[in-house]
């Protein structure tokens, strides 16, 4: 066999032989290559192929990114490597389905189009496909544990709520942002009024779907998108309200008292009548003229949960402010 023949022997070979798909095509764009690794992926013999038009045989590909690709690399003579972010399967290509499977798996591919200089011939291109399904699988895996990690790192795993760590974090960037800016930043501190007699009661299980409800009530009454609610411990619960001042900090924990109220959730009976679980909430507000540390601003809230809890609890109170008195509220699904 002369030498020029035994190596395009040697180079038909090593490009059947090679793991990624390789397409050639010509100036005319037709095709003069197709390697037996498409072959496999495709479902198409190269029988069926050699001499099309590329477009002929991909017409979903017209006026993509892919066609422009091949336009540079015969006419201009460049290289181009397609984004994997944002071409994740351009071609029709499938992994084969074991036996018995159902149905076949997109492959996710990487493309290169490489223009090719014979001498002698015209301007020719490379169409390079590498599968990347593995990479691409194992990095969506890696942002879905990632998810998950910064989920559980600061939402409280019961209720769903941000935990404590979550509110140290939000509390020190709201409490700078409102120095900055000289705006109000208020604070409820919400604790569960009798909770260890409701836990003793009907068990701790009990106890922690009575966590879940009243946590969800307390989220949808703080619908702002700055505004932060979390679990600081036990059956206590913090919202910081950024831009908030504190007349609008007492009106809103009043009407987040009224709707816990009127979950209706019961918790035993007091003087023959039935008592239901309620919140007492302090508040506390810094003013843009007056700013305070954050311990300052959490114990001004603290104390001012303790008046609403000494007072008899269902209130809500500021620190040095008159309770605010309990107010009727009808419980959505029981009569009184």
């Amino acid at each position: 066999m002369p030498d020029s023949l035994h190596r395009l022997a040697l180079l038909e070979s090593i490009i059947g032989a090679v793991n990624l798909g390789a397409i050639v095509l010509d100036e005319h764009r037709s095709i003069v290559l197709w390697n037996r690794w498409l072959e496999r992926h495709s479902g198409w013999p190269a029988a069926s192929v050699l001499g099309r038009d590329f477009f002929d045989v991909f017409p979903e590909l017209q006026h993509k990114r892919i066609e422009s690709a091949i336009t540079q690399a015969l006419r201009d003579n460049f290289p181009s490597l397609l984004s994997q972010s944002l071409h994740k399967a351009p071609f029709p290509l499938h992994i084969p389905a074991a036996p018995g499977a159902d149905g076949q798996e997109r492959l996710q591919q990487a493309v290169a189009v490489t223009p090719i200089n014979l001498p002698g011939t015209a301007r020719h291109c490379l169409i390079q496909i590498t599968d990347v399904t593995v990479a691409v699988g194992r990095e969506k895996l890696l942002r879905e544990q990632t998810m998950v990690l910064r989920s559980q790192t600061f939402s409280d795993g019961l209720t769903g709520v941000a935990n404590r760590r979550h509110f140290d974090v939000a509390i020190d960037k709201e409490m700078r942002r409102a120095r900055r800016s000289g705006s109000a930043l208020s604070l409820l501190m919400i604790d569960i009024d009798h909770f260890k007699a409701y836990n003793d009661e009907y068990g701790h299980q009990q106890g922690d779907a009575c966590l879940k409800q009243v946590a969800a009530e307390l989220a949808t009454m703080l619908n702002r998108s700055g505004d932060v609610l979390a679990r600081y411990g036990g059956e206590e619960f913090a919202a910081i309200l950024p831009e908030t001042t504190a007349d609008k900090a007492l009106g809103l924990a009043d009407a987040i008292r009224n709707s816990v109220r009127a979950l209706a959730i019961r918790n035993g009976d007091e003087h023959g009548a039935p008592r239901y679980i309620t919140v007492s909430i302090g508040v506390a507000t810094q003013h843009g003229a007056a700013p305070l540390e954050i311990p300052a601003l959490i114990g001004a809230a603290d104390r001012a949960l303790y008046q609403a809890k000494a007072a008899g609890r269902n209130r809500v109170s500021d620190n040095g402010a008159v309770p605010l008195a309990a107010r009727p509220a009808f419980p959505r699904h029981a009569t009184i």
